[in-house]
């Protein structure tokens, strides 16, 4: 900036200069410290303003994408206090100083040494400040100013979408909007016309408009129906530079599709739908479908089927299928051809979601004549009745007829027909049926106690076709007849108690029926034969009864127990009556009538015995125990010792008869041909005095007494024992009484002597060891025989 001196053709100068050569310099340097004013007055009231020296350059704007070959000049930097003597160094520092704008230090012009694109940076902001070259010193403080790119239309409008998709209702009226598209362009919008786009329509007329400054979609034609074309596809150009001629464009494409309305009316393709149907179909039964078009989709295209009139309206239903929407015709009572041959019926199909909008457009239903003919079929016989039931008295004699089941062939020809019970519902073959009348009749006795309820399936066949066959279930109650007597519902044992007093309750009893027991009346008497003064029964007239004592007190003493016998009837015929007895203790009870003690001894002991008899008593049997117990020691030490003393444990299965038998004189008391002949052991006889007790059951044996030895025996005999089942699950000894046949040696027994010789030496018994120890005591010495 030049020093504004105080003449006014300098500062008019200045100021001419300034707007002229730089119109935007007041707005560049906005941000730069503001100039201080100094005011000088004078006398005369005038006013003199003098400013500080400052910068001055030519220009602020610079064009991008700078196409020259030379660099592309932005401007020149002078003070005045350059006297051009080349005294002072121009410095440029800030953005992109020597790399994008270079300045000349001598004259202070300003280039750029690259081509600038605005899009990239737009501002650039610079300092400059001059110094003295010899004495280095600023001659100007450092100041702040910004190199502004200037815009030129190098960027096409971009749409945010390559592609949009939208859709608009059939049938909408014109400029309704679709959808809108919206494109940006990169230049400055705020110089000239090259950010400023227009909207057009390049494809997708007559159809569709677009709104030039907005870009919204409308629709161009009224009434588009998805019926005849549902796809359209739009492109848009947006261009700017406001559309004139040389400005940049860009393009998008917009898919529109037409939604559905419910606008169309479902049509039956047909007037007239013809059916067959068997007489015989089950109820349910699907005929056939029909199915009326709608060009709709979805919900518009929903429709649902009715029977709107028709003289098979009560025969016939009609359901819809939601998946395919059609009408389906069902069978809806039994059809019979003997009746009625050809059904007429009108089906209704109409739309469930009409839209109001377009009820002017007709009535949104259609009618088509259904007609169906029935075909005659051999059908099986029909029962009179879904199921019977019969009831009949248990008391009924067998071959009785209890009841009828009747049926019949609905067919012209009119079949005979034959009847037959199902035995699997009848195993036990209690009832049977005549085959042509279908009377039932029982076969054996009934019981309503056993079996209250039977459940027959009865089946009813053509004679002339056995595969044309109906079943039908029976019921038969077994009604009840008075055969079972009264009894009492439970064993009853009570108490009495001594000190009980006449006219006291003490047990009340009821009864049970096997019998139905509904509205019976049972009655209680005590037996005529059994008049007991002790006791008396009362009739309650509610099917129980209650047992009252007639006496003050009873004694434990004279009687612990009585047996009270009731006669039960009841009032059915005919009456069957049963007697029942009733137990009754005599036991001690406390003041509240509460059991205490039920036994006679326990009385005796604590009415008429004091603390010292019974110490007497006690002392008694223990004295008594003590000598049962010597005595039992005394007859065990009297035991004789065995004839074997064996240092093994041996386990004996003995046989023991506790007699010793009379002697050889007696022949009653046991037979001694046992022990001359082994075969007489076979038979098993027993003593003819006393009878035997046997500790194990003998096992009979095979005999092997004949022509056969001693070692054979006892191997077959330990072959045996250890083959038996029965034998006893430790080490057992089986003794035999069997010394072999044609024995050389004489027996050693006496018993078969026919002499005693008392004179025969029997000392050699010692020598032979410990084993003959006791035979040589009991005949080798004088006390033998004591012994």
């Amino acid at each position: 900036m030049r020093t504004y001196h105080c003449l006014p053709l300098f500062i008019w100068t200045y100021m001419f200069h300034t707007i002229d050569a730089i119109p935007f310099q007041e707005k560049a340097n906005s941000d730069l410290p503001s100039e201080r004013i100094v005011g000088l007055t004078q006398d005369d009231g005038k006013t003199l303003h003098r400013t500080k020296r400052g910068w001055m350059w030519n220009q602020f704007f610079l064009l991008e994408e700078y196409t020259g070959t030379d660099t592309q000049y932005v401007g020149k930097l002078h003070t005045d206090q350059d006297k051009g003597d080349g005294n002072l160094k121009y410095i440029l520092t800030g953005d992109g100083a020597g790399s994008l704008f270079v300045i000349d230090e001598n004259t202070g012009d300003i280039h750029a040494a690259k081509k600038l694109d605005r899009e990239e940076k737009s501002l650039y902001v610079l300092r400059a400040k001059a110094i003295d070259r010899k004495t280095g010193r600023q001659v100007e403080p450092e100041s702040e100013f910004i190199i502004k790119i200037h815009d030129i239309n190098d960027n096409e409008p971009k749409f945010t979408k390559d592609l949009y998709t939208a859709s608009v209702p059939e049938m909408s009226g014109v400029g309704t909007s679709v959808i809108q598209v919206t494109a940006t362009d990169a230049d400055d919008a705020n110089y000239g016309n090259s950010a400023k786009v227009v909207y057009s329509i390049l494809q997708g007329q007559p159809y569709f408009s677009v709104d030039p400054e907005s870009g919204i979609i409308k629709t161009a034609l009224p009434d588009m129906s998805r019926e005849n074309r549902e796809q359209y596809q739009v492109v848009i150009q947006a261009k700017d530079m406001g559309g004139q001629m040389g400005g940049l464009s860009g393009t998008t494409t917009v898919n529109i599709t037409l939604t559905d309305v419910n606008n169309n009316p479902p049509r039956f393709p047909q007037s007239t739908y013809q059916f067959y149907s068997p007489e015989s179909v089950p109820l349910g039964t699907h005929l056939g479908r029909i199915k009326a078009n709608d060009p709709d989709v979805g919900e518009n295209a929903e429709m649902e089927y009715s029977i709107a009139e028709g003289d098979g309206a009560d025969m016939f239903d009609v359901i819809t299928d939601k998946d395919t929407q059609e009408g389906i015709i069902t069978v809806k009572q039994n059809l019979d051809y003997e009746n009625k041959m050809l059904y007429t019926l009108k089906v209704d199909a109409s739309n469930t979601h009409p839209d109001p909008r377009f009820l002017y457009l007709g009535p949104f239903k259609d009618t088509a004549v259904v007609k169906i003919s029935v075909e005659d079929m051999d059908e099986p016989p029909v029962f009179s009745k879904i199921f019977y039931l019969i009831e009949v008295d248990e008391d009924v004699k067998e071959g009785s007829i209890i009841g009828q089941v009747t049926a019949y062939d609905p067919d012209a020809i009119n079949n005979l027909i034959k009847y037959s019970v199902d035995r699997h519902s009848d195993m036990d073959r209690i009832f049977s049926i005549h085959s042509e009348n279908g009377s039932i009749f029982t076969l054996k006795p009934l019981d309503r106690e056993s079996t209250p309820w039977h459940n027959i399936t009865i089946t009813a066949t053509e004679i002339n076709n056995s595969k044309q066959s109906s079943r039908i279930p029976v019921f038969i109650r077994i009604l009840d007849i008075n055969d079972h007597a009264p009894e009492l519902a439970m064993y009853y044992e009570t108490f009495v108690c001594e000190n009980a007093k006449p006219g006291q309750l003490i047990q009340t009893v009821s009864v049970m029926d096997k019998d139905d027991p509904p509205g019976h009346k049972f009655f209680f008497e005590p037996v005529p034969e059994f008049l007991n003064p002790n006791f008396t029964i009362v009739d309650n007239k509610d099917n129980t009864a209650g047992i009252m004592t007639r006496k003050d007190g009873y004694s434990r003493n004279k009687m612990s127990t009585y047996l009270l016998p009731i006669l039960i009837f009841d009032n059915d015929y005919p009456i069957q009556s049963s007697t029942g007895t009733l137990t009754i203790r005599v036991c001690a009870c406390d003041n509240q009538g509460n059991m205490q003690s039920c036994n006679a001894e326990a009385l005796v002991l604590s009415a008429g015995l004091s603390t010292g008899a019974l110490i007497a008593i006690l002392l008694c049997v223990v004295i008594l125990l003590v000598l049962v117990v010597l005595f039992v020691a005394l007859k065990r030490q009297r035991k004789k010792e065995p004839l074997i003393i064996s240092k093994d444990d041996v386990r004996d299965n003995i046989v023991t008869y506790n007699d010793e038998g009379g002697g050889e004189e007696d022949t009653q008391a046991f037979d001694i041909g046992t022990l001359r002949n082994p075969e007489a052991r076979e038979d098993s006889k027993f003593r003819r005095d006393v009878m035997p007790e046997t500790i194990f059951q003998i096992r009979r044996t095979v005999p092997l007494w004949e022509n056969i030895d001693v070692q054979d025996f006892i191997h077959r005999r330990l072959k045996e024992n250890d083959s038996d089942p029965s034998a006893p699950p430790y080490d057992s000894l089986a003794t035999y009484a069997y010394e072999g046949n044609d024995s050389i040696a004489d027996s050693l027994s006496s018993l078969e002597s026919p002499t005693v010789d008392c004179n025969q030496d029997y000392g050699y018994l010692s020598d032979w060891g410990p084993r003959f120890k006791k035979l040589a005591d009991m005949y080798g010495g004088d006390d033998s025989d004591r012994d």
